[in-house]
């Protein structure tokens, strides 16, 4: 078997990871970014096509203002410097969620980074920015009902921001919390799903590695019996 064509990653831990060095929780977050290069070298490597990254949630809004902010800036920063390599590498780039409420300079540097890698075809890396699995799929059914289709499987899927995105088959979640945090909810329904006993900037290339070989391994029946 081959490697999984799509994998999902919440990389859970960086706050924390920074607090346990006795930094600060930025710290952490700028310390994950690093692996974050790493794993999209490796996922190359490894010619999976679609690599996607639970990046800021509806839900982070809840966090200190400071905080969002130097995660705005840093993933600024973070497109700033590698948009370059993005066009070398062969590498699209793809928001999905809402960033409507994002700073203006931020939704035009993502928005200009799309169009710029649009037709890459190495890897396509999905930074889900402002999103929310429920509000997706709520949003998607409030769309047919405006256009008057009916709500069925393929036409809720077609509505989704992972339009023409196949659903993944690994998720890795780090940061040792067993939860998927209204991540993908519709499309992980057949996903094979590894916890992780690691904060995100402890997780190595290695890692990454040992879980897809494990994957091929695994025997996938849908449902069925083979």
């Amino acid at each position: 078997m081959n490697s999984p064509v799509h994998v999902a990653i919440i990389m859970d831990g960086n706050g924390r990871w920074g607090i346990k060095k006795k930094k600060s929780r930025n710290y952490g977050h700028t310390k994950g970014v690093e692996v974050v290069e790493k794993i999209i070298s490796e996922a190359i490597s490894k010619k999976i096509k679609y690599l996607t990254l639970y990046t800021f949630s509806t839900d982070n809004w809840k966090r200190p203002k400071k905080e969002i902010i130097f995660l705005f800036k840093l993933l600024d920063q973070y497109i700033q410097k590698e948009l370059n390599k993005f066009v070398q590498k062969n590498i699209k780039l793809k928001i999905i969620g809402n960033i409507n409420k994002f700073p203006n300079y931020l939704k035009k540097k993502l928005k200009s980074a799309e169009k710029i890698t649009i037709n890459n075809t190495k890897i396509q890396i999905n930074i889900a920015l402002n999103y929310g699995s429920k509000e997706e799929i709520i949003k998607s059914m409030q769309i047919l009902k405006k256009l008057s289709k009916p709500i069925n499987e393929k036409n809720i899927t077609d509505n989704l921001y992972t339009k023409n995105i196949p659903d993944p088959e690994l998720l890795i979640r780090t940061g040792n919390r067993n939860r998927l945090s209204n991540f993908l909810l519709w499309q992980l329904s057949y996903t094979e799903i590894y916890f992780i006993n690691k904060l995100w900037p402890d997780f190595t290339k290695k890692d990454f590695s040992k879980i897809i070989s494990k994957f091929i391994k695994v025997k996938r029946n849908f449902g069925g019996i083979k």
